[in-house]
């Protein structure tokens, strides 16, 4: 008796441990303050880690040398609440998939737009979401790019202010969101679709 519950006490823990285990994706949406922020307002998500991504250099910083790579954001959520498909969904509506110069009102490489897949299943549904995207709009063209997932260097040491930014700076984040026009374009293109804040 006492081996049976001994078995059935393992089995409920290792369930629980395999299960809080969260799967990771990867959005580039311009500036990461915005696309953390956008996420982790998702249920389902329990946490959107800034960084980079997508280039070759080793260990970018923000205020140093990040050439080739994205800001990007690895979202961790529970597939139990939120499929992959459903943070597809979100991340369209929260970006410019027109923009090839950059996000709103930050330009340039490391601001551009992508989506970032690990495998063929995760290949398959944004190319799937992409082309619903482009099916939305026939007179436009979507720059987004659905890449190869590489190593993603979350933001660390000095620069991790970064992190949780629009928490930690609350008015500051909100004054830059508005100056930088993200929340009125997302309107424009989208419309009520847009989570705008």
């Amino acid at each position: 008796m006492k081996t049976t519950r001994l078995f059935f006490l393992l089995f409920i823990l290792l369930s629980t441990s395999i299960s809080a285990i969260a799967d990771k994706a990867v959005f580039a949406g311009g500036c990461f303050w915005c696309v953390e922020s956008d996420f982790e307002k998702l249920k389902g998500v329990s946490e959107a880690i800034s960084g980079f991504t997508g280039g070759k250099l080793k260990n970018p910083t923000y205020n140093g040398n990040h050439k080739g790579h994205y800001e990007a954001v690895e979202v961790h959520y529970d597939p139990d609440l939120v499929s992959y498909k459903e943070l597809l969904d979100h991340y369209w509506v929260n970006v410019d998939p027109f923009d090839s110069r950059g996000q709103f009102c930050d330009k340039g490489t490391s601001y551009l737009s992508a989506i970032f897949v690990a495998n063929e299943e995760e290949r398959e549904l944004a190319e799937n979401s992409r082309k619903d995207v482009v099916d939305q709009f026939p007179g436009k063209t979507v720059v987004t790019p659905i890449l190869e997932s590489s190593k993603f260097y979350p933001i660390k040491g000095k620069e991790s202010f970064h992190q949780n930014y629009y928490k930690t700076s609350s008015v500051r984040y909100k004054y830059y969101r508005w100056n930088c026009g993200r929340d009125q374009r997302l309107t424009e293109i989208w419309g009520d679709r847009a989570t705008v804040h």
